[in-house]
């Protein structure tokens, strides 16, 4: 599904016509290629969700949801590995000493609470709970869901170590925030090796008078990211021609 962008939006975000950075081109070997989802969940993607006064509009400007449905769709018919990086907070994270502003938001108004590890007591349908259109996917009993991860990347969850013990060192990036927790899962790998590449019109971003998330996102994907791709490009290298 085509992005939905105003016009002036649609210039914004438009790649520049003569770029300066040299194009590179991930040739996806589908035997090592895993499709990782950050945070697809309630309180980011939802209209009920905790977040949504500051993500909604980029979220239904890029036509999220129905966007990861088709990539989901597509990974499960290519039989490629699929992943999951969660957000969730117990009772003690939120007495941690030092928040940053992105942190204390999600803690002031209970983003991605649940009660604790070991109980899914008020969980369904919750903030944190994955979105319904998403579960048929998720829940399959093939799909890994990590651990959670507490700020932005994957350094305190178990994503790496899941991906590494598939053999996977390709990954095609998805879901919420752009320029938090989709760019930071985007460096991690990065750094450890993996060739990444983001899905443009897969994530979303808050756009607030403090700035335009999303598009910072998309330039330091644009310099970063292996690839950056459509949905519409992304299921065709999963699946070939239509």
């Amino acid at each position: 599904m085509k992005p939905n962008y105003s016009p002036r939006s649609a210039e914004l975000y438009a790649d520049t016509a003569t770029p300066v950075l040299p194009k590179t081109d991930m040739v996806l070997d589908l035997a090592r290629t895993a499709f990782v989802v950050i945070d697809p969940q309630v309180d980011v993607m939802s209209p009920n969700g905790l977040a949504w006064a500051a993500v909604g509009e980029s979220v239904t400007e890029n036509n999220l949801v129905p966007n990861l449905i088709e990539l989901f769709a597509a990974a499960k018919k290519a039989g490629i590995v699929v992943a999951v990086s969660p957000h969730y907070y117990y009772c003690w994270d939120h007495h941690w000493r030092w928040q940053a502003p992105l942190e204390k938001f999600q803690h002031d108004v209970g983003a991605f609470d649940r009660k604790g590890p070991y109980t899914v007591e008020g969980f369904r349908a919750s903030g944190a709970d994955f979105m319904e259109e998403f579960k048929p996917y998720i829940e399959d009993g093939k799909t890994i869901i990590c651990s959670p991860h507490k700020l932005y990347g994957p350094q305190a969850n178990d994503l790496k170590l899941q991906l590494g013990k598939q053999g996977i060192n390709q990954v095609i990036l998805a879901g919420m925030l752009a320029n938090m927790c989709v760019e930071s899962h985007m460096r991690d790998l990065l750094e450890a090796g993996f060739e990444v590449a983001v899905v443009r019109d897969a994530v979303a971003a808050p756009k607030l008078p403090d700035g335009d998330g999303y598009l910072a996102a998309l330039i330091n994907f644009r310099f970063m990211a292996n690839g950056v791709w459509s949905t519409d490009e992304t299921v065709q290298r999963l699946l070939g021609p239509a």
